[in-house]
């Protein structure tokens, strides 16, 4: 970026100043002062300081600022069912307007991407990945130091790329590095298109507004999050995986490979499997449970074919489904400031809360389906062991899409999922000229109000 923009440089700090401004006059709603709209858009921007605390080496003073906002939001999203009034607040800048920012972000957020200094996490992935094909174990605490529970199956990509290029003979060419360090930014890269594109397709799929689904995007990119985090593989492509499986939950056996993949990725998306089978529970349970199942039991066969000993396979397991989360000893983040054995109060509030979405709400609708999952991965980040409140990456894009959600009663199970395996649920042509007729009718009226 420097050989093209001289002397270009945007400052962490710098960008939480300008990002917060364009948010607050493109989104802001000054006729309606006290929405729920404009409280939404504060809050988003309150964990900015928390971020720059961290930057900053202020450690625990920005890890106590990201609990406190998180818990505010957790309460946000748990009583986000119970608004069934959702008007329609469209952003103070036209469609194309708003096609144009976000166009112009994503452009600049892949040249961050490109031009950011990739951490030692970020390739620890792909070296991983490389000890796993090799057959050769690693030490379970170096995994731990920057990702916690988990299994690196989203380093697949880079890795492939890599070796295309890489001699036939295996050896490490001498370029290998950068090799890596291109591979992991690509992955970056796709990541983050992958959550704007899911994001785009809800809204015009699901939402029935293809403005709404463009100003959720362009706001996703304006966040100063999306921005300082933007290298980080470990928390865009978990995002991507939930976002997509929002977007298919038309289809039950896709949305199950996508959490089944989430789960394997970060572990922690097994904890949405009581919401989700609540949802599918009158139609569709079967089909995503068996999904969900079979992805796990081919994660845990590749674990089985790549691992050296008996021994190092159950090590892996152990750590791919989060039996090392049990650990006191190897937490950073904010339980480094604070007694760890905290934890294990919060591990089991967290348990019951994830337990209890099974049972309540009763009767659940696509607008819950995103809201509670955001609930349940926010959740997380309070037992997280290793820098927990910084991974906002893994709720922030369904934050984003229940802050914009129209009514969304009518999308339930029983009427909106397909009926067979694969193939999507067929309406004739006079429904779906119906159903269209009835949204805008909608749509019109949460104008008027």
């Amino acid at each position: 970026m420097q050989e093209i923009l001289f002397e270009y440089e945007m400052h962490p700090t710098t960008w939480v100043y300008i990002s917060s401004l364009l948010i607050i006059g493109i989104y802001f709603k000054f006729h309606r002062l006290f929405s729920v709209r404009n409280l939404d858009l504060l809050g988003l921007l309150t964990f900015s300081p928390g971020l720059l605390l961290i930057a900053h080496g202020q450690e625990q003073w920005g890890y106590n600022w990201l609990f406190v906002v998180s818990g505010l939001f957790l309460v946000r999203l748990l009583i986000d069912p119970l608004m069934v009034r959702r008007p329609l607040l469209e952003p103070n800048l036209s469609a194309s307007g708003l096609t144009f920012t976000g166009v112009a972000l994503l452009v600049f957020l892949t040249a961050n991407v490109l031009t950011v200094q990739i951490s030692e996490s970020d390739l620890e992935g792909a070296r991983r990945w490389e000890q796993i094909l090799a057959r050769k174990a690693a030490p379970e605490e170096q995994a731990l130091a920057h990702h916690g529970p988990g299994y690196p199956l989203f380093y697949a990509f880079a890795d492939l790329s890599r070796r295309a290029i890489a001699p036939g003979d295996g050896s490490q060419p001498e370029g290998g590095l950068v090799l890596q360090r291109a591979t992991t930014r690509a992955t970056a890269v796709l990541g983050h298109l992958a959550v704007v594109l899911g994001i785009v397709l809800i809204g015009y799929r699901h939402f029935d507004n293809v403005q709404t689904g463009v100003a959720m995007a362009s706001l996703y990119l304006l966040l100063p999050y999306t921005t300082q985090m933007t290298g980080q593989v470990d928390h865009v492509i978990p995002a991507a995986l939930l976002v997509w499986a929002v977007a298919s939950y038309r289809r039950p056996v896709v949305s199950g490979v996508l959490v089944g993949m989430a789960a394997g990725v970060i572990y922690y998306p097994i904890f949405l499997l009581p919401l989700w089978c609540s949802y599918y529970w009158r139609r569709g349970l079967v089909r995503f449970v068996a999904a969900v199942v079979v992805v796990l039991l081919f994660l845990t066969a590749s674990l089985a074919f790549t691992s050296e000993s008996f021994a190092a396979f159950v090590d892996n397991v152990q750590l791919t489904f989060g039996w090392t989360q049990l650990s006191l000893s190897s937490a950073d983040g904010f339980w480094e400031f604070h007694g760890q054995a905290y934890r294990i109060p919060v591990m089991a509030a967290f348990a019951g809360l994830s337990a209890s979405l099974a049972l309540w709400p009763a009767q659940k609708n696509l607008g819950t389906l995103m809201g509670l999952s955001a609930a349940v991965m926010l959740a997380t980040q309070f037992w997280h062991a290793q820098q927990g409140g910084v991974y906002m990456g893994w709720y922030l894009p369904l934050l984003v899409l229940t802050i914009f959600r129209p009514n969304l009663e009518d999308r339930v199970a029983a009427t909106a999922v397909s009926d067979s395996w694969l193939i999507p649920f067929k309406r004739n042509r006079i429904a779906r000229l119906r159903r269209r007729v009835l949204r805008r009718a909608a749509a019109q009226a949460r104008r008027r109000h």
